[in-house]
């Protein structure tokens, strides 16, 4: 074999929170983002078609076992970063929307070479949050 046998793309991301409740809470009032499932260790919000951003709360290292085998323990800690998509042109809107909720925006930047702009700011666990709009790495 001379190739990996191929990555179609990202299924999911994980972010370890402190409160499950509280990023619950903030990632469906502020995202408007529902929950696919909840439990008190793991919660799971469907990104588009094809992405799942799961929560798994902090600290919890033993392993699961699922009728179809056994997910080995994980875990971390700092802050992570992850960028959502956004329609092109609603990043006035969406930084409007921020605000109205209280949670500023800490940086706006607008990528020359991708014509893409790009808005972060941070979830109550500290994680940085990126709003970009299609064009950012030549992604639409």
């Amino acid at each position: 074999m001379n190739a990996a046998p191929g990555i179609r793309n990202v299924l999911e991301t994980c972010l370890y929170v402190a409160d499950m409740e509280r990023s619950c809470s903030f990632y469906s009032s502020v995202l408007g983002l529902k929950p696919l499932f909840e439990q008190a260790r793991i919660t799971g919000f469907r990104i588009g078609d094809t992405m799942l951003l799961l929560f798994l709360q902090k600290g919890t290292l033993a392993p699961v076992e699922t009728p179809g085998g056994v997910i080995p323990p994980h875990d971390g800690s700092g802050p992570a970063h992850f960028a959502l998509s956004i329609p092109s042109g609603s990043e006035k809107t969406w930084s409007a929307w921020l605000q109205a909720r209280g949670v500023p925006v800490e940086s706006s930047v607008r990528w020359v070479r991708d014509n893409a702009v790009s808005l972060y700011f941070r979830d109550p666990d500290g994680h940085l949050v990126e709003l970009a709009t299609p064009g950012l790495w030549g992604i639409e």
